[in-house]
């Protein structure tokens, strides 16, 4: 199974997380954590609300391989009378801050308990920042336990995960 999907504005990270105690309301301990970046709480309801119109099945359980695409808008200073200046033509990607690992980290946390149990189960990742508008954030996710079952037409005729590493001489 394979879930894509788009979610349209600026991608946010997730920033540092900082956690407070507090008692809740029957007198035990509570802990709440929070981001440093404010906005991310607004891009990760905008990434699950997308991955909802995507999917609505129950949340998936196995490993999985995910792909994320960031587009960013070009900066004004890319840009001349006649289109892309010299800047702007030597800067193939977007090679500055937010890096791609906390832009994704932020959508696997937004995901966590939406779509699957727990961001452990990627087992794969591809990250990509490019340049493009809209900006936005294009995500693939596949089901890879199910992908490898279909190889097969019995599962159980799998081979073990061990059986392909061969044992060379020194």
């Amino acid at each position: 199974m394979t879930i894509t999907f788009t979610v349209f504005g600026i991608a946010q990270t997730a920033g540092s997380k900082r956690a407070f105690p507090f008692k809740k309301s029957d007198g035990t301990l509570g802990v709440r954590v929070s981001d440093d970046n404010p906005k991310g709480d607004n891009w990760k309801h905008a990434v699950a609300y997308s991955s909802r119109e995507a999917y609505s099945g129950d949340l998936l359980s196995g490993p999985l391989a995910v792909t994320m695409r960031f587009y960013r808008p070009r900066p004004k200073g890319h840009f001349g009378k006649h289109g892309l200046n010299r800047t702007g033509l030597e800067c193939s990607s977007p090679a500055t801050r937010p890096d791609v690992l906390k832009l994704a980290r932020c959508a696997e946390d937004a995901l966590t308990g939406v779509l699957w149990r727990d961001d452990a189960q990627i087992v794969e990742e591809h990250l990509f920042k490019h340049w493009g508008e809209p900006a936005r954030m294009e995500i693939e996710i596949q089901a890879l336990a199910e992908a490898e079952a279909q190889l097969f037409e019995n599962p159980e005729d799998m081979p073990a995960p061990w059986a392909k590493v061969r044992s060379v001489p020194f």
